[in-house]
């Protein structure tokens, strides 16, 4: 009787002791790889099937580490991953009451994956509509107020203003439409790398006495200067 049999004598019929931990462990793993996920969805591109029941990205991944880590706690548990991942593991336990709920795992990890990634595109087209939002006019540049998302911003060599009360002193420092829009493009790009909540902006007194935009995010704690 191999290790596989042995282990599967001790439990047969019954919810698996590993359940638990090995569910939790996946899924605090999957969320801390969000980055990699993120990454690789994006070095994917059209190229990925994105449906429930389609190829992960990474979730083969995750379950095969914290299996492994799993393992290396409880010499009981067999070594079921090798050249073809879920699938050969799937095949291997067939016969056991394990497949069930490694498949639930699975398919659990699937769904949060999935979600990962509508959070982010819906977070992606914020973005593109707000960027899109903030460039009108035909043969002037145009951008609405970040504060208060309704009037247009009053841009010159001297300050930048909105009736919403939003002024920042911009003299001596090349401050054009393009320039601030630019900035703005940079500061959600990069918010939108580590988090998928939408920041918000405000106008605070700097060191100087002259007012900044500020971008900031709770959900994050993200914060960064954007003029």
């Amino acid at each position: 009787m191999d290790a596989l049999d042995r282990h599967r004598s001790l439990y047969k019929g019954t919810t698996p002791p590993w359940k638990e931990t090995y569910r939790k462990r996946c899924v605090d793993r999957l969320k801390n790889s969000r980055t990699r996920l993120l990454d690789r969805y994006r070095q994917m591109g059209d190229e990925q099937t994105r449906s429930s029941s389609g190829p992960s990205i990474i979730v083969q991944e995750v379950m095969e580490e914290e299996w492994s880590a799993l393992q290396s706690d409880d010499q009981r548990l067999p070594s079921l991953w090798g050249p073809h991942g879920v699938a050969q593991m799937f095949s291997v336990m067939k016969e056991y009451d394990e497949l069930a709920v490694l498949e639930e795992i699975h398919q659990e990890l699937m769904s949060q994956e999935m979600s990962i990634i509508d959070e982010y595109e819906r977070n992606l087209q914020f973005e593109q509509q707000y960027i899109s939002s903030v460039v009108e006019g035909m043969d002037e540049m145009h951008i609405i107020c970040p504060i208060c998302q309704m009037n247009n911003l009053s841009i010159n060599s001297y300050f930048i203003s909105c009736p919403c009360g939003l002024y920042i002193n911009t003299k001596k420092r090349n401050i054009s439409s393009d320039v601030l829009l630019r900035l703005l493009e940079a500061r959600l790009s990069e918010h939108m790398e580590d988090c998928l909540h939408s920041p918000v902006f405000s106008v605070t007194p700097n060191t100087d006495s002259h007012a900044s935009l500020m971008i900031s995010c709770q959900a994050c704690d993200y914060l960064s200067i954007v003029l």
